[in-house]
C-alpha cells in the first residue's frame, strides 16, 4: 500500500533570479504575448524593451541597487514594468496603496525610507500633503508635469542593465498588517518571490499558454505574485483596471482566461450576479485563492463549472505555503515540502488531530525561512518561537493529514481580500474630540470574509452621531478602513492590565447602527 504523504513535494528554488528569467524570456520566447491590457498585446520582447530603459534610466537619474523606491501607481501595464525594472537590478520596491491618505499614506515614507517615488499624477494632491516631510530625493511623476516616467519609458539605453541582483538579495519591502501596532514592511528577497509563485503554478496545473485574468492591485503581493507566476511558466497575462463582478465572465470569455484567481468576497460577489444562460460558456477550469467560506464552494463551482483550489499563506513567508490542488473539499491542503508546519495550543504544546491550533510553519530549506521586517528587531522577535514562525492564524488537521483553517488569533479583520490593521484604524478614530476609547472588531459579512464594527465610549457629558463620525473618518482613512458598524458602548471589558478584551465583544449587528443601510 503506498504511503500518503503528509507534504506536497516541490521543486528546488533555484539561483536563477527574476532577472536572468526575463532576460532569457526576452530571447527564447520574444514573441510570447506576455500581456494583454486595453486591445495592446505586449509580447515578452516588448515588455523586456520597456523594462530596460526603465531600469537603465533609474541608473542614470544616480539611483543604485539596494535603494528603496516607492511605488504608487493605478493598475496599469507601466505598474507591471516598473515592477519588473526594479527587480532587475535589484532597487527594493516599497509597494503604496493608491487608497492611502493622510496618515495611513505618511506611514509607509516614515517607517521605510525610500530614497525616491514613481507615482501618478491622480494621486498628487495627496501626496503633497506628505512629501515634504517624507526624506523623498526624487519623485518621478507619471503622466503629469514634465512626465518624468514616460521619459524613462523613451530612455535611449534598451540593453540589459549592468546592475543584476542575487537570489537572496532583498528586493522588496511587503506591508504586513500590524497586530497591536502598525503595518510592518517584511524583507523579501528575489528567491522568496519567486518560491510564492512557483507554489501558485503547482495549485493551478497551469502550463504555458494559459491565460490569467489579472484583476488584484498591484501594490498587493497577490498580484505582483500573479505577475511573477507568468513569467515563469510562460503564460498569458489578461490584465483589467479593477475587479468587477458584473463584467467578469464577459471578460474571461474575450481573453479566453483558463484560471481566476480569488480572495475575500470576489465568489460571493460573482454568484450575487444574476443567473445567465452563459453561466457556463467559458474556458476557465480552476478558481484558485484564499478564504473560500464552504457555504459558497460546492455552489459557486456547480453554477460556473469550475474546480475550486485553496491554500494558505501569508506576507512574511511565501504566497503559498499550504496548497490543496487534488485534496478534500473546504481544506487549505498540506504544506509545501519546504515547511515543517505544526498546530499548538496557547501554552505551545502540540494539539491533537480535529482540535484547532495556530499554525506554525518552519523552513527546510535556506532562503524560504522568514526575513524579518525592516528596522524592526523587537517585532521580528516577537513573531518567532525559535525557529518557528507563528502566524497568529488558527487551523485543525484531519486523520489524513489535510489541514482547515478556523480563523484568526491576530487583531487583524480581513475584509474584501484586505488585511486590516485594528490598531492602524483605532489610532485614528481615537483621535475624534469625543471619543474617550474605541476598539475594531470584525463581524461576519455577506460576501464572506468579515465587515468592520467599532465600538466607541464617548467621553463624559458628550453626544455623537454615527453618521457624523463615519463621515469624519472618510477623508482620514482608506476606504476600505471606514467602519461599517457602530455601536456604543458605556464601559469596554478590560483585563487586568487595561487593555479592552476584544473577544468580549459581541459580533453581532442587530440593531446595530449601519452605514448601507442608514
Amino acid at each position: 500500500m503506498a504511503m500518503v504523504s503528509d507534504v506536497i513535494d516541490m521543486p528546488v528554488v533555484g539561483d536563477e533570479t527574476l532577472r536572468d528569467i526575463l532576460d532569457r524570456r526576452a530571447v527564447e520566447d520574444a514573441q510570447h504575448v506576455f500581456l494583454k491590457f486595453q486591445g495592446r498585446d505586449f509580447t515578452f520582447g516588448d515588455i523586456d524593451v520597456l523594462i530596460n530603459r526603465v531600469a537603465n534610466g533609474l541608473l542614470a537619474r544616480g539611483l543604485q541597487p539596494g535603494d528603496r523606491v516607492a511605488l504608487m501607481l493605478p493598475s496599469h501595464p507601466d505598474h507591471i514594468i516598473a515592477i519588473l525594472a526594479l527587480a532587475k537590478v535589484g532597487m527594493v520596491r516599497v509597494p503604496i496603496n493608491t487608497a492611502f491618505k493622510g496618515a495611513s499614506l505618511a506611514y509607509p515614507f516614515e517607517a521605510f525610507s525610500p530614497r525616491a517615488l514613481i507615482a501618478d499624477a491622480e494621486y498628487r494632491e495627496v501626496l503633497e500633503e506628505v512629501l515634504p516631510k517624507s526624506g523623498v530625493e526624487q519623485v518621478l511623476w507619471r503622466s503629469g508635469g514634465d512626465h518624468a516616467f514616460e521619459a524613462l519609458l523613451e530612455f535611449a539605453d534598451a540593453s540589459p542593465p549592468k546592475a543584476r541582483p542575487k537570489a537572496d538579495d532583498i528586493t522588496a519591502l511587503t506591508p504586513s498588517s500590524g497586530t497591536t501596532g502598525p503595518s510592518k514592511g517584511v524583507k523579501k528577497s528575489d528567491r522568496n518571490q519567486r518560491a510564492g509563485p512557483m507554489a501558485t503554478l503547482r495549485l493551478t496545473g497551469a502550463q504555458p499558454g494559459d491565460v490569467f485574468l489579472l484583476w488584484e492591485s498591484l501594490h498587493h503581493s497577490a498580484g505582483v505574485g500573479v505577475v511573477t507566476a507568468a513569467i515563469l511558466q510562460k503564460l498569458t497575462l489578461a490584465m483589467v483596471e479593477k475587479f468587477s463582478a458584473s463584467q467578469f465572465w464577459d471578460q474571461c470569455r474575450r481573453f479566453g482566461v483558463t484560471h481566476i484567481h480569488y480572495l475575500g468576497g470576489v465568489l460571493a460577489m460573482l454568484l450575487r450576479q444574476p443567473p445567465k444562460p452563459d453561466d457556463r460558456d467559458h474556458k476557465v477550469r480552476i478558481a484558485w485563492g484564499g478564504g473560500c467560506p464552504p457555504e459558497i464552494w460546492e455552489v459557486f463551482a456547480k453554477r460556473f463549472g469550475v474546480e475550486i483550489r485553496e491554500g494558505y499563506g501569508m506576507s512574511e513567508l511565501l504566497t503559498f505555503t499550504t496548497i490543496n490542488p487534488e485534496g478534500p473539499k473546504f481544506s487549505i491542503g498540506k504544506p509545501l515540502s519546504w515547511y515543517d508546519m505544526r498546530l499548538v495550543d496557547e501554552e505551545g504544546n502540540d494539539v491533537p488531530v480535529g482540535q484547532s491550533g495556530e499554525m506554525q510553519f518552519r523552513s527546510r530549506v535556506p532562503g524560504l525561512h522568514f526575513l524579518g521586517y525592516f528596522r524592526n528587531e523587537e517585532a521580528t522577535r516577537g513573531a518567532m518561537k525559535g525557529d518557528w514562525y507563528c502566524t497568529g492564524d488558527l487551523a485543525r488537521r484531519d486523520e489524513q493529514g489535510f489541514y482547515y483553517f478556523a480563523g484568526r488569533a491576530k487583531d487583524v479583520v480581513r475584509r474584501r481580500g484586505i488585511n486590516i490593521s485594528a490598531w492602524e484604524v483605532e489610532r485614528v478614530v481615537g483621535e475624534h474630540e469625543a471619543i474617550a476609547e474605541c476598539a475594531l472588531v470584525g463581524v461576519p459579512s455577506e460576501l464572506g470574509d468579515e465587515e468592520l464594527k467599532l465600538f466607541v465610549r464617548v467621553a463624559d457629558g458628550v453626544s455623537l452621531d454615527p453618521a457624523a463620525l463615519v463621515e469624519w473618518c472618510k477623508p482620514r482613512l482608506p476606504h476600505f478602513q471606514v467602519p461599517r458598524y457602530v455601536a456604543f458602548i458605556d464601559e469596554f471589558p478590560k483585563t487586568p492590565t487595561q487593555r479592552i478584551r476584544k473577544k468580549d465583544l459581541p459580533r453581532n449587528v442587530d440593531g446595530v447602527w449601519d452605514a448601507e443601510h442608514a
